[in-house]
């Protein structure tokens, strides 16, 4: 029996009967049912059932163009929709439609069934080791990402993704972003793989902490650039600087709440004069420098979290537990208590 919340009539975002492309709660709900139809459609073709998932991109006007499927277990990981409003939503609402995306490439999160969990988790397990770049499942996300940008252009084509999903997009986006293809991305619980300083409730502490961490990585930072001479003139953030995605963290998610620390710490460090040991500290991460200093950094891929700018959401609302904290469909819901802020690198 199909779970209530695979059910677009009973789960869904039904408030939402006349889109605003202005406005950013409905953009974020509508990036999020789209992602939340990715998860249908493999579970529709695990369960061999009648279809739940159309109804996730049918009632916001978009057609589903193709499947992204998975070569190793031949399960849906993606999907790539195209907006079709009907001729009367021009007629009434020109400067909503102008915000609106042409096409979105959503990618879903792990599913805990046998049908995938397998390869979903070999893949969780490549992010933590910065080696989502290696796999064949990115591989032809980011294949579908460049044919759609070459064909209609950046500015037409959103992306999407949960929790592993978040990764691909986040890769995918920063990809794109070093070409100077700057995609409107939607990241709802993107993977953050640090100490969980942000669970820690002394403030005190936990900026210390944070301040040493900062310390220590702009001082291997400045150690690595010295052992590598070419790399004196690199600034790994400078092309992705103007690439400024949205991320949806909740801070109980103790998968994504380094995110809140990561962006509010660069702020702090400015305000207390040490803005330039931050921004030093703030493109690297202590394990890849150390393999640097040790002469191993060419084994070291980037890790995903590092990233310059982005438009960071934080859910306030109270979550009863980790599985709803991490959960996509919290995002559609009308009556959260955010905190938003949009950070720039500078």
């Amino acid at each position: 029996m199909a779970w209530e919340r695979e059910v677009f009539g009973l789960s869904g975002p039904l408030h939402l009967t006349n889109i605003d492309w202005n406005n950013s709660h409905h953009r974020r709900s509508v990036a999020a049912s789209l992602v939340e139809g990715v998860y249908v459609l493999e579970r529709d073709r695990q369960e061999k059932r009648q279809a739940l998932a159309p109804p996730w991109w049918d009632f916001f006007h978009f057609k589903l163009v193709r499947k992204l499927v998975d070569d190793a277990d031949f399960a849906i990981f993606g999907a790539i929709y195209e907006y079709k409003p009907p001729s009367s939503h021009f007629n009434d609402s020109i400067v909503s439609i102008d915000r609106s995306p042409r096409y979105v490439i959503a990618f879903r999160g792990t599913i805990t069934k046998p049908d995938s969990f397998t390869r979903d988790f070999e893949l969780d397990v490549h992010i933590i080791r910065n080696g989502l770049h290696q796999t064949s499942r990115f591989e032809i996300g980011m294949q579908a990402v460049r044919n759609m940008v070459a064909s209609v252009g950046d500015k037409n084509v959103w992306l999407a993704g949960h929790s592993l999903g978040a990764a691909m997009v986040m890769l995918a986006g920063k990809t794109m972003a070093k070409m100077g293809n700057f995609l409107e991305a939607f990241l709802f619980n993107p993977p953050f793989l640090s100490a969980p300083i942000e669970k820690i409730k002394d403030k005190k502490v936990k900026h210390g902490l944070r301040i040493a961490g900062s310390v220590i990585t702009a001082g291997l930072a400045l150690a690595a650039k010295g052992k590598n001479p070419r790399s004196r003139s690199e600034d790994p953030f400078a092309a992705l600087s103007a690439w400024t995605p949205s991320l949806f963290v909740n801070p109980a998610d103790h998968i994504c709440s380094e995110y809140v620390g990561y962006f509010e710490h660069r702020k702090k460090m400015e305000e207390i004069g040490a803005g330039a040991i931050e921004r030093l500290a703030t493109q690297h991460s202590l394990g890849g420098l150390f393999m640097s200093v040790v002469g191993r950094g060419a084994e070291v891929a980037e890790p995903l979290h590092l990233l310059p700018s982005a438009n960071l959401t934080v859910n306030l609302s109270p979550s009863n537990d980790f599985k709803q904290a991490h959960g996509l469909h919290q995002w559609w819901r009308p009556d959260l208590n955010l905190k938003c802020n949009i950070y720039k690198f500078k």
